[in-house]
């Protein structure tokens, strides 16, 4: 397989992420699906405690409805996931296409889906109904220390799994 096939993957996936930045709120909105079909109401006894400010808006049933509590956690959610998968896909890239220690395979895969995450809040900015914002820069963030994290779980495990040589 070419070398250069392997950057597909990240490069594709920053074009996913750069088209789901470019849709306004509204074409991304997945309240009036949750109404539709699914009743969420069993969860207001469990969300009703629920109160916090995030960008300057109210986080509660009484703000948003269960609905609304609910696509919150969804978008953001969505925000670790996909830089997660970033980051695994810059990892599997370097490794695959070149010669660098392990070490610095992490610190440039993490640098790299951070950096894009911060050019992705820019990008935010000049769509309609969006803003961008640091705090879900810092949950991007946090989706590739996690993938850090579970890169270097599974490098771990591989050693512990190999038979010692005597």
């Amino acid at each position: 397989m070419k070398k250069w096939l392997y950057w597909l993957l990240p490069f594709t996936w920053m074009g996913v992420i750069f088209y789901a930045s470019a849709q306004p709120y509204q074409n991304q909105d997945i309240k009036p699906f949750l109404s539709s079909t699914i009743d969420l109401s069993f969860l207001t006894p469990y969300l009703e405690g629920l109160s916090f400010t995030y960008h300057q808006s109210e986080v509660s049933i009484a703000t948003l409805g269960v609905n609304g509590v609910v696509e919150f956690f969804v978008r953001k959610g969505a925000h670790v996931t996909v830089f997660f998968i970033l980051c695994l896909a810059f990892y599997m890239a370097f490794r695959k296409t070149t010669h660098i220690k392990f070490w610095r395979l992490i610190e440039y895969s993490l640098v790299l889906t951070i950096m894009y995450a911060a050019i992705d809040e820019i990008h935010q900015g000049f769509t309609p109904n969006r803003t961008p914002y640091i705090g879900d820069v810092f949950l991007d963030s946090f989706g590739a220390i996690l993938a850090v994290i579970t890169i270097i779980l599974f490098q771990w495990i591989k050693r512990l799994r190999k038979p010692s040589v005597k």
